[in-house]
């Protein structure tokens, strides 16, 4: 597996070997540039793409055969959140939110709601800053745990499940997971309702992605994604898949005893 440690490593041994036989042959200068644009080039990737793995352990999606998929919601509690609810509720599904700590500060009502429904619930970070793939170590720190403080006021008990802003990681957000112990949740099919336009090809691009084991990343945000929830859990019983939570999906634990 292709990690940003043996990543540097590589880049760091080319560079070295590249100097050494500097002495004996002339190496062009473009090509200790094109060694680090490489290195570059997949560090960039890996930041960005969760499932990689690049800079930490993200569970991403079950390998069972089993007909079994998580929906899971970022960036809420919010106005559409009870909504998003009442859809379930009525299709008796159980899903997976990822809440941002000011936003569970601002509608706590809403974050109650969730609790008492029996969805899981997950650290999303407490700002969502969209600068957060800059923060410290220590930054990122407070991050997580003041939104695990704003989870644990309602729930009763920690998280262990942290999904990163954005699906960005780094190497200050690996330490400070590695410091906190949570598990980082992550998905194989991505969306993107909060960037297309329309539902029909929102709710295309999830019928084209979906196997048995997906986790399905939605945001309970806007109508749209509703529209797009009541429309997928249609597909999902007609197809045969059963939604379940993370928990149930992954069988790892939500919540530290």
């Amino acid at each position: 597996m292709l990690t940003h440690k043996s990543n540097t490593f590589f880049l760091l041994a080319v560079l070295f070997l590249l100097s050494i036989l500097s002495f004996y042959i002339e190496i062009k200068g473009y090509y200790f540039v094109l060694i680090f644009f490489f290195w570059l080039l997949i560090a960039v990737a890996g930041s960005g793409l969760i499932r990689m793995n690049y800079h930490l352990k993200a569970h991403s999606r079950s390998f069972s055969s089993d007909r079994k998929i998580a929906i899971t919601f970022d960036d809420g509690p919010t106005e559409i959140t009870p909504e998003v609810l009442d859809v379930l509720k009525k299709n008796n599904v159980k899903a997976t939110f990822f809440c941002i700590g000011n936003q569970i500060e601002k509608h706590p009502e809403i974050f109650d709601r969730i609790i008492a429904e029996g969805h899981v619930i997950g650290n999303h970070s407490f700002t969502h800053s969209k600068n957060i793939g800059f923060f410290s170590k220590k930054k990122m720190l407070e991050e997580i745990s003041q939104t695990d403080i704003s989870i644990t006021k309602f729930l009763g008990k920690k998280p262990r499940y942290y999904r990163p802003p954005f699906g960005v990681t780094n190497p200050n957000i690996a330490k400070a997971l590695k410091e906190t112990k949570h598990f980082v949740i992550g998905w194989n099919v991505r969306s993107l309702d909060t960037k297309i336009k329309t539902e029909q090809k929102i709710l295309k691009r999830i019928k084209s992605r979906i196997s048995p084991g997906s986790i399905i990343l939605l945001h309970d945000t806007s109508l749209k994604s509703l529209r797009v929830l009541e429309q997928l859990l249609v597909f999902l019983q007609e197809n045969n898949y059963e939604a379940v939570t993370v928990e149930q999906l992954l069988e790892i634990p939500a919540y530290e005893n």
